[in-house]
């Protein structure tokens, strides 16, 4: 199974993604496109750009959340296994 089988299988549960670069991103998945999966933030401990500025809430993707390339996934993990991190 890929990715975005496993993305749109769990879609609206959250998750944490690992990236190629090593970056964490912690979240709900909201949508799931050919090319990328959208991450509502559910924490504070989600990484990536904040909520006034930059991919996520200020470029029109308000209604799905921050965007990630399905090519740049390296991990995938359900529910809270990684919250701490």
């Amino acid at each position: 199974m890929g990715y975005y089988e496993l993305c749109c299988r769990y879609t609206g549960r959250d998750v944490t993604i690992t990236c190629i670069d090593g970056k964490k991103y912690s979240g709900r998945i909201t949508h799931v496109t050919d090319t990328h999966v959208y991450l509502q933030p559910t924490s504070s401990h989600f990484r990536g750009f904040g909520y006034g500025y930059g991919w996520g809430y200020g470029y029109g993707r308000r209604r799905f959340g921050f965007p990630i390339a399905l090519a740049a996934i390296t991990g995938f993990v359900l529910g809270a296994a990684l919250w701490w991190i």
